[in-house]
């Protein structure tokens, strides 16, 4: 029995700025999707609150046909960069991702973030005991 999953963003790769391809990426509430193929179908996914940082790029030719890159860096061991090639409007996807990310990370309680040690005595080094800070 197929799942009905709703989807906040769908999108082809393009080429000249047209869908005309067989990839396709879908963003749901939780999770970032990518299928390719036609007669072989590739499914990968990747889970919203693994994601580490988002990327976009536009080249001379994207932007001309008025589309751009995503990469998505994530924990995930199968797919550590998702990238969304192609896309119109890369930024307001970026940023759609961005909000989504940032809102399953608060509902599952899950922070990643860069652990700072205080450097106290001013030799460039991170001290080992900070208790005296």
């Amino acid at each position: 029995m197929p799942v009905n999953i709703e989807y906040l963003w769908k999108d082809r790769k393009r080429y000249f700025g047209l869908p005309l391809s067989f990839t396709r990426y879908k963003l749901s509430d939780d999770r970032l999707f990518v299928s390719v193929g036609f007669l072989s179908i590739k499914d990968d996914e990747v889970l919203l609150y693994r994601v580490r940082d988002i990327d976009t790029s536009r080249s001379i030719w994207q932007r001309i046909f008025g589309v751009g890159t995503v990469v998505v860096m994530s924990s995930d061991k199968s797919m550590p960069n998702l990238v969304l090639k192609n896309i119109k409007d890369p930024v307001f996807v970026k940023e759609l991702i961005h909000r989504q990310v940032e809102e399953v990370k608060i509902q599952r309680r899950v922070r990643f973030g860069e652990v700072m040690t205080p450097d106290t005595d001013g030799d460039g080094e991170p001290d080992d005991d900070f208790d005296n800070v």
